[in-house]
């Protein structure tokens, strides 16, 4: 399955590192990566593949921790719900 993986928070070195090393330990593959600093903050956007949609728990839960210890907000969510929200 693929989702999208959001990351929002103050600028500071490690972020970029931490998030792709952190999917790397889940197994999960970064098909596209955008990312920003806007005034201070980075932001980042990721389109990743998730080899078992059972998995997806496990990674939400593993982003969410890792995001507290990098004090950034990571939110994960599967591709076919980001894409159902955003259509007119």
């Amino acid at each position: 399955m693929r989702a999208i993986v959001t990351v929002i928070g103050k600028d500071k070195t490690g972020i970029v590192a931490g998030v792709s090393t952190r999917l790397t330990e889940l197994d999960v593959n970064i098909v596209d990566i955008s990312q920003t600093i806007m005034d201070g903050f980075f932001t980042m956007n990721m389109v990743v593949e998730i080899e078992a949609t059972e998995a997806f728990p496990e990674v939400k839960s593993n982003l969410e921790a890792l995001g507290e210890s990098l004090k950034v907000d990571i939110k994960i969510m599967n591709e076919a719900i980001f894409e159902a929200m955003h259509q007119l």
